[in-house]
C-alpha cells in the first residue's frame, strides 16, 4: 500500500500547474529544434541542458521529457514531409510516411 502512497505522490507533483508548463515549453523547445534535419532527442537534449540550471529538480526531468517527446515528434515530422531522417528511427517513417503523404493519405 506504501507503493502506491508515493505512486500518487509522484502524479500530484508532476501535475501541478507550473511542472505543466515546463512539460508545454519542453515539448515546443524539442519539436521546434527536432524539425531540424540531423538533430536527434540526445543532441537537443544536450544543446537545452543550460535551461535547467535554475529550475527545480522534478520540473527539470519534466522538462527534459517534453524535450525528449517534442523532439521525436519533430523528427517524424521533417522524415513525412520532406523525406528526410534525421536519425536512423526515422527512415522507416520516411520511406512509407512520406509516400502516404504525396498520395493524400492523411495518416502517415
Amino acid at each position: 500500500m506504501d507503493t502506491l502512497s508515493h505512486l500518487a505522490h509522484g502524479f500530484a507533483v508532476a501535475f501541478t500547474p507550473t511542472n505543466l508548463l515546463w512539460c508545454l515549453v519542453g515539448t515546443t523547445l524539442g519539436t521546434a529544434i527536432g524539425v531540424l534535419p540531423g538533430l536527434g532527442p540526445a543532441l537537443t537534449i544536450a544543446l537545452l541542458l543550460p535551461i535547467t540550471y535554475q529550475v527545480a529538480p522534478e520540473a527539470s526531468f519534466i522538462l527534459f521529457a517534453g524535450i525528449y517527446y517534442g523532439a521525436m515528434y519533430g523528427g517524424s515530422t521533417t522524415s513525412i514531409l520532406l523525406n528526410t531522417p534525421g536519425e536512423s528511427a526515422t527512415i522507416v517513417t520516411a520511406l512509407e510516411g512520406n509516400r502516404m503523404a504525396r498520395s493524400g493519405r492523411g495518416r502517415a
